[in-house]
């Protein structure tokens, strides 16, 4: 790991690491609470019952600072692609552009556009023409996700592409947007966006049943929680799991080096925890406790399987590429995929015990569990950041897999100062705007939602407004 950066290529790395780490805390969370929100709105325009349009208040303001928020901190991401990686820039655009510009211009405008509609739509819009403008959101912000991971699986997994001149120029959109690392990628960020946002609408639910108030409303909110938790947990770790065997064809010594995997080994097992072993001077561990074959399954869907080995890996890197250190922060990837995984496993417990006590009618008396809950809204956070760097830091030292390395993308004319300076600012501009987040998400969190007036009738227009919130 490098503790200090003492290079413009570290600085530039850290910098765009604050950046997408940050801008990726609010990402999933839009994913999630946008088709929560849409559901809860599809409720109150079927049954007219006003419990489901105040709900709809509550949790759309919410969406709506997290999309602000989200928004402001992803705009400076693109801007350091051209002022701190020129010539990563230069050899990728001809690929990469596509697909950003078709989010920024297509997705981006789509859910900007339809989420504005919906905000000031409520007393304009006939009832199903302004539901449409929350599900058409909604749908904008999966687009969008689809197509960023378009572009960042292309760097995992390069295809679709031939080099002109030193420069990777598209030569099948097809290929690029059926890309199998993409969509496995994809579904599995579906399904953390959808953990995300109903595991932090469970926790919300629980803060309001825990101090007694509007219980009826939020055992509503914690059941629809529920109702997505419990096979979206489920289902995310098994497509985590499947996800694995696409990381190890096309990036073997991610697997290896998440597991501390030395030598090649068949089968292999997958450690719950060790103590030492992450280095190629000290590989063998002083302490682990191993699952056998579980690693074999995990990267080869058969607990038979052979798994490469970080020194064999490393030998074939060199042969293939020439001279150099292909192994990445070892340390690192193995814990972030611990982390991801065992808070997965932990969500779905908190889930399936949630869901027996809802069906026991004990959710609002079993006061352990609230609080449970409510701290487990920081875990899928955890999780998604701990994923983002296994994600991004194993495919080091390449920025794009087999083809250019990150040492060799950076801006030959950008100072390590300009670098540092820039750094810093972003740094305490990310901070204050992480305090207006926590605090806007916190006071919103905690208020009573919006009392309405009484349903309207079917063909007309809500009597409350969206600033009723």
């Amino acid at each position: 790991m490098i503790a200090v950066a003492s290079t413009t290529v570290d600085l530039a790395r850290l910098q765009f690491a604050t950046t997408s780490i940050y801008h990726f805390l609010f990402v999933p969370l839009t994913l999630g609470l946008a088709p929560l929100v849409a559901i809860m709105q599809t409720i109150w325009h079927r049954t007219r019952d006003d419990a489901w349009l105040r709900l709809t208040h509550f949790f759309g303001t919410l969406l709506l600072i997290n999309f602000a928020i989200g928004v402001a901190t992803g705009l400076v991401q693109e801007f350091q692609f051209g002022m701190n990686w020129a010539t990563y820039s230069n050899f990728v655009g001809g690929v990469f552009g596509a697909p950003l510009a078709i989010e920024g211009l297509a997705a981006f405008m789509l859910e900007a556009t339809f989420l504005g509609l919906w905000i000031f739509g409520w007393n304009h819009l006939s009832p199903r023409v302004h539901l449409a403008t929350i599900w058409i959101a909604a749908l904008g912000t999966w687009l969008s996700a689809y197509l960023i991971l378009v572009a960042n699986s292309w760097m995992q997994h390069p295809v679709g592409y031939k080099l002109v001149h030193g420069k990777a120029q598209l030569t099948s959109i097809g290929a690029l947007l059926s890309n199998g690392f993409a969509l496995r990628a994809y579904l599995h960020v579906l399904l953390v966006g959808l953990t995300m946002g109903s595991i932090v609408m469970l926790g919300i639910s629980c803060w309001h049943l825990l101090r007694g108030r509007n219980v009826e409303l939020f055992r509503r909110a914690a059941k629809l929680a529920l109702i997505v938790a419990v096979p979206i947990t489920l289902l995310n770790l098994t497509v985590g799991n499947r996800f694995g065997e696409a990381v190890t064809s096309a990036q073997g010594m991610k697997i290896a080096s998440a597991e501390a995997l030395w030598n090649t080994e068949q089968p292999a097992g997958f450690s719950l925890f060790q103590i030492g072993g992450f280095s190629a001077q000290h590989p063998n561990p002083s302490v682990s406790i191993t699952v056998p074959r579980l690693l074999s399954y995990l990267a080869d869907g058969s607990f038979s399987g052979k798994v490469e080995g970080i020194n064999q890996l490393q030998a074939q890197e060199r042969k293939q590429f020439g001279p150099g250190n292909y192994i990445p922060d070892v340390e690192v990837l193995y814990w972030s995929i611990r982390v991801m995984a065992m808070l997965g496993v932990v969500m779905l417990l908190v889930a399936a015990v949630g869901a027996w006590l809802y069906w026991k009618q004990k959710l609002e008396k079993a006061r352990w569990f609230l609080w449970t809950a409510i701290v487990s809204i920081a875990f899928p956070y955890i999780a998604a950041t701990a994923g983002w760097i296994l994600t991004e830091m194993g495919r080091q030292p390449w920025i794009v897999q087999g083809l250019l390395k990150t040492s060799q993308a950076a801006s030959p004319n950008v100072s390590t100062a300009t670098v540092a300076s820039s750094l810093g600012v972003f740094v305490l501009l990310y901070v204050t705007l992480g305090v207006v987040d926590f605090v806007l998400m916190r006071r919103y969190a905690r208020v009573d939602p919006p009392q309405v007036a009484p349903a309207a009738p079917p063909g007309s227009a809500p009597a409350v407004g969206y600033g009723a919130s």
